[in-house]
């Protein structure tokens, strides 16, 4: 009888440490599953960061971009070129040269100054500031000095310089009257500042 009873002790044992380490294999398990819960949980809020400060880095670099934009625009829209005489004597060390071509009969503003050209014959009859003269292919005609000055956004000054344009005259074809131009400034000018002072319809071309 008391063996019995010992071995029933012992089942009941045993028993009892099986459920004890199917109990601590249980709350192993469900701890492992919170610690990978938890680590999936923060990666995916890190990625959210990221996200959201990559997000915020983007707008930024956009504003930055629309920015200058407007102030091109603006500094565009609010180009202003104003020529006025001067007395001349001025040194002009600086010259850039272009090929030119007038239409003829048609009066052309260069700087303040207007320019008329109509050939006739083997002459060209130049009116500039109604100052009539004739010319042959190879003669020259000089625009008298000038002040040139270009401001941007009201107060932002581009370019300011005296200038003086020499026109040689290389014959007429097809309507227009063709110049080698040089343009003698007393200060070094970007080109694409330089053209603001040249119209359209001459064609000017850097040679």
């Amino acid at each position: 009888m008391a063996d019995l009873t010992s071995r029933d002790d012992e089942r009941a044992a045993e028993e009892a440490r099986k459920k004890v380490q199917e109990e601590e294999k249980q709350r192993q398990l469900e701890l492992e599953k919170a610690k990978e819960q938890a680590r999936k949980e923060a990666l995916e809020q890190e990625k959210a960061r990221q996200k959201a400060k990559g997000g915020s880095g983007a707008k930024i670099i956009l504003g930055v971009i629309l920015l200058i934009i407007i102030i091109l625009a603006a500094a565009l829209l609010t180009l202003n070129v104003t020529v006025t005489n001067v007395s001349p004597g001025l040194a002009m060390p600086f010259t850039t040269s272009y090929g030119v071509s007038f239409p003829e009969g048609q009066a052309i503003t260069v700087g303040n100054t207007r320019i008329t050209v109509l050939s006739f014959q083997d002459e060209l009859i130049s009116d500039i500031d109604g100052d009539r003269q004739k010319l042959v292919v190879g003669e020259d005609r000089i625009i008298t000095e000038r002040r040139a000055l270009i401001t941007t956004l009201g107060v932002i000054t581009l370019m300011d310089t005296n200038f003086q344009i020499n026109l040689k005259y290389n014959g007429e074809r097809d309507g227009r009257a063709y110049f080698d131009m040089a343009v003698h400034t007393s200060k070094q000018v970007p080109d694409i500042l330089l053209r603001l002072l040249l119209p359209a319809e001459i064609d000017a071309r850097p040679v």
